[in-house]
């Protein structure tokens, strides 16, 4: 008799997404006059700075100081508080038009948006600890902001709040509701181009949240087919822009991915399921077409190659499927947006990697869907398999560039830490131009070498290739592996942080702009 899995093990079930609604509104109101919960002035090592009277010489914090009598100047002296990034200091205050002021510091200088994503977050947390119902925020240095960069800025601060201020209380018997309703900027302006950049910077949290909400789910609720459910509700949300196909087993081999079929077909209960979501524009022309192929593994086991004893991780591996979620939660906020001229494939191979009497086995050999034979000597690097085979079906879309995102190895981390993603491709062309994105993003990524002569490492004496190379290299060995089956991609290896958010650079055409791990769709590119 066959033994009944139950579609959700443990009678676990999620509640409803709590993501925050917060209404964010630009105000011509003057700092001082403001009417709300929570002020945050934003300042930078520079802003702080007083003179032999500890007056602040910063003409903002002179006329709030000078508001509160001198407490502000009074609290930060006794504080030590001088400015420093991550510093902040929160005042409980009575007899205004609102109850608490706080400082939260930049740093010597604020020119990069993943400063103003951490404002954002430092704000959320002390609105959530205050129980807030309304904040507003403004930047002591706003004077020398241009306005084109305004907009910007403000939008980064407003991800960085709704970042912040979310708590997936999907899995709790007693969830807590986010408190926080409304935020207002102050002092930014307040024209069609801040209204414009906080609508985009709703957009872009929701997808965030969609992302966040995927990669801790765990694996008993999130099976494959439960992604693949995920994604034919998005194309319901989104019909008028998204559309779907999910590939089965038996397809699934039609199409000859026996790279994917290795990890999955027989090892686990849960079937695997190929996932094409497409993304076409409202209206106009097709200048280019991208594919964003991610890595989709629901859980790793390791397969034979257990992952087990101190420092294995088996705990965390639901969060093998973070550059699927990645790739996801962009199309949730692409098809908010909108841009035009582009179309764009979000690929998956989505599975589980497990054990079973019928699962794939160390020495066992695998054909991808494009010929090539790889001996597996190792079942625990099973993401490079499926990807291969994600990446052969992507090319054959007829896309210009591809975006690979995935969680591959522990080599990355080992090499570049838990908050930096490594970005290999043989492309100068598209390596300049991501990190240049990057880099005015403020996304955290370091490009590594594919160093071709680590490809002798992985020949098979009995395949074309193997799917391991020898451990020093290995997120380089990695991407020589990927390359063997695309010829113009990036491949973009995940930090550990950037699993629980909306990782790295995924691009959208209106020209082009980059996607980054916490949140910024900021930078226009021309490809």
């Amino acid at each position: 008799m066959a033994i009944r899995i139950p579609p959700t093990l443990g009678l676990t079930r999620p509640g409803p997404s709590n993501a925050p609604k917060i209404t964010f509104a630009a105000k011509d109101t003057d700092v001082l006059e403001w009417n709300g919960d929570l002020l945050a002035v934003g300042v930078t090592e520079k802003d702080v700075v007083k003179d032999d009277n500890n007056n602040f010489t910063n003409p903002l914090l002179q006329k709030l100081d000078a508001l509160l009598g001198g407490l502000l100047a009074e609290a930060s002296s006794e504080e030590d508080f001088s400015g420093k990034s991550g510093q902040a200091i929160v005042l409980r205050v009575s007899g205004l038009s609102f109850k608490r002021v706080g400082l939260f510091a930049l740093g010597q200088s604020a020119s990069r948006a993943a400063a103003f994503v951490g404002l954002g977050e430092a704000i959320a947390a002390a609105a959530q600890a205050s129980r807030a119902v309304s904040v507003a925020f403004a930047l002591a240095f706003s004077a020398d902001l241009s306005d084109e960069w305004k907009p910007a800025i403000a939008s980064s601060i407003a991800i960085g709040i709704v970042n912040g201020i979310f708590d997936d209380n999907r899995y709790r018997s007693n969830p807590k509701a986010t408190v926080l309703q409304s935020v207002d900027v102050l002092g930014l302006g307040s024209g069609a181009a801040m209204i414009k950049r906080l609508k985009y910077a709703q957009y872009v949290s929701s997808g965030i949240v969609f992302v966040r909400e995927l990669v801790n789910s765990p694996a008993n609720i999130l099976t494959p087919g439960q992604l693949a459910a995920e994604v034919l509700n998005l194309t319901r949300n989104y019909s008028d822009v998204l559309s779907a196909r999910i590939f089965d087993e038996e397809e699934i081999i039609e199409m000859k991915m026996g790279s994917y079929l290795g990890v999955t077909a027989a090892a686990t209960a849960n079937p695997p399921k190929f996932i094409h979501l497409c993304y076409k524009p409202p209206s106009g022309s097709v200048s280019a077409k991208l594919g964003l192929v991610g890595k989709g593994i629901t859980f790793d086991s390791g397969g034979y190659n257990l992952k087990a004893g101190s420092g294995s991780n088996i705990e965390t591996m639901k969060n093998d499927m973070g550059g699927a979620g990645a790739i996801f939660g962009a199309a949730k906020a692409i098809a908010e947006i909108k841009p035009l001229g582009v179309e764009i494939h979000f690929v998956v191979a989505a599975c589980e990697n497990m054990i079973s009497a019928t699962g794939m086995r160390p020495s066992d050999i695998v054909t991808a869907a494009n010929g090539k034979t790889i001996e597996v000597n190792n079942t625990d690097a099973e993401g490079r398999l499926c990807l291969a085979d994600a990446l052969i079906y992507t090319c054959k879309q007829g896309v210009d560039k591809i975006i690979d995102l995935a969680t591959l190895t522990g080599a990355c981390i080992t090499a570049l830490g838990p908050s930096v993603a490594a970005a290999f491709t043989p492309s100068e062309e598209l390596a300049n131009e991501v990190l240049s994105a990057a880099e005015r993003s403020g996304e955290k990524l370091w490009r590594l070498p594919i160093e071709e002569s680590y490809w002798e490492s992985m020949k098979s004496g009995v395949a074309d290739m193997v799917n391991t190379g020898p451990s020093q290299g290995g997120a380089i060995t990695a991407a020589l592996f990927l390359k063997q089956v695309n010829i113009n991609f990036i491949f973009l290896e995940l930090s550990e942080k950037e699993k629980s958010y909306l990782p790295s650079l995924l691009f959208f055409h209106s020209s082009f702009y980059v996607f980054t791990n916490k949140n910024e769709l900021l930078n226009k590119l021309s490809f």
